[in-house]
């Protein structure tokens, strides 16, 4: 089966989320597998947090968050600071695949509309350009 799990999270749109985390913590249960929770933000002060080290305590503890609603006992979390998240994103989720060793991305989009048959949502350019396993959550 699988042996890690990579969860990208938008901190500024949790409500979205919900059932790719439910996905995501339901698998790691139940094949006992550790997930990794994945944030990317601007390194320029945002909605979501003033500077990266609060963003990334704030990743740090949606993940532990996280663990404590669905009871999982192997979480961790990781922050990207990037200089713009709308043009460097995907590359990125891609970077942190590698660089965190999962094998399998559950990940949150939306329902495809017509600017995504021209643009690439996150989504299907992760799975579309992923070496692992990549299960997109609508």
């Amino acid at each position: 089966m699988y042996t890690k799990i990579m969860v990208p999270v938008d901190l500024g749109h949790i409500d979205r989320l919900e059932k790719a985390l439910k996905t995501a913590a339901d698998l790691a249960k139940t094949y006992d597998l550790p997930v990794c929770y994945v944030g990317v933000s601007s390194s320029a002060p945002s909605s979501v947090a003033h500077n990266p080290e609060e963003f990334s305590e704030m990743v740090d503890a949606f993940a532990k968050e996280q663990a404590a609603k669905y009871d999982l006992a192997n979480v961790t979390a990781v922050s990207y600071s990037i200089p713009d998240p709308a043009v460097d994103l995907d590359e990125t989720l891609i970077k942190a695949e590698k660089e965190n060793g999962v094998d399998l991305v559950v990940m949150a989009s939306h329902v495809p509309g017509l600017a995504d048959h021209i643009f690439a949502s996150n989504a299907g350019y992760v799975a579309k350009y992923s070496k692992v396993s990549v299960l997109v959550v609508r």
